[in-house]
């Protein structure tokens, strides 16, 4: 991919994050905040999935359109959107109750219109939390290249789970704080062994790493004073990816050693960066009662 900006698509979930002590929401969601970050870093990006009928799902989509994020082929669907309360304690985001709504309860069905739409783009982007793990096989048969972030969530680590993501994605994200580097790097040997490309690892202030199927790259975090880190993960995968795709990334490309690291360090800065703004990416509103 030269000459030209990249063009990625959020392909998944979407929620509000409640700052209940605040009084406001902010829209986000894995897929949305990846798009979001993507057409801040000069991106033409997109967010595809399931929105609800209700005022925060307005609300969302209204963000997004003023983002410059096309959400033409999302489908709307009766219910609620996904939500999720948050504090922040000395800078940190800590979660508390939530519910996924639409998007789980009635996951997004790709039709073979949808597939063709998504093989326009240079990266599909994905998560763990959209229901749409059944519809991976098919989708790399379309897709240039497919990102999927695991979470942190322990059944995300599961021999069956990674059995069902790992052989159909082109790098696969693994939020790993609550690990050592040993089991860290030992966990993203196990994920590429059952079929991922590229094995990004994120841990926080213990800094990030790569498995590229022959060794582990690693690169320290960036330290700064967080005000507000809703999003930064977020933040890091959208500018490791980008910076991979400006050095020709594909299938059948191993990339340099310098490419991954520059992009670890890069990637670092964009996510410090994002820890001085308020929610994901801001745009608040107004908790209804």
């Amino acid at each position: 991919m030269t000459g030209r900006p990249a063009r990625v698509v959020g392909f998944g979930d979407n929620v509000v994050d409640r700052f209940t002590e605040r009084g406001v929401l902010y829209p986000g969601g894995n897929c949305v905040n990846f798009a979001v970050f993507a057409g801040r870093l000069g991106a033409e990006s997109a967010y595809l999935g399931v929105l609800g009928s209700d005022d925060a799902a307005r609300h969302l989509r209204a963000s997004l359109t003023a983002l410059g994020v096309s959400t033409e082929r999302c489908v709307e669907r009766e219910g609620d959107t996904g939500w999720c309360d948050v504090t922040v304690v000395d800078g940190d985001r800590v979660f508390g109750n939530w519910d996924a709504g639409v998007v789980l309860e009635q996951p997004f069905e790709p039709s073979a219109d949808d597939y063709a739409y998504l093989a326009g783009f240079d990266l599909v982007h994905m998560s763990a939390y959209a229901g749409l793990e059944p519809h991976l096989a098919e989708l790399r048969t379309h897709a240039r290249l497919v990102s999927f972030d695991l979470s942190d969530e322990a059944e995300q680590r599961s021999a069956e789970y990674l059995d069902g993501v790992a052989p159909w994605v082109d790098l696969a994200v693994l939020s790993l704080a609550d690990l050592d580097w040993p089991a860290a790097e030992a966990l993203a040997r196990e994920v590429h062994a059952r079929g991922a490309g590229l094995c990004l690892v994120t841990r926080g202030l213990e800094g990030s790493a790569v498995f590229d199927g022959e060794r582990m790259h690693r690169a320290d975090a960036v330290e700064i004073d967080a005000h507000d880190t809703m999003g930064a993960g977020d933040a890091f995968i959208t500018a490791f990816t980008l910076t991979l795709l400006e050095h020709g990334w594909s299938r059948d490309t191993a990339l340099p050693a310098l490419v991954i690291e520059t992009a670890l360090r890069r990637s670092a800065r964009f996510a410090a960066e994002q820890c001085a703004v308020d929610g994901a990416f801001g745009y608040p509103k107004e908790i209804l009662q």
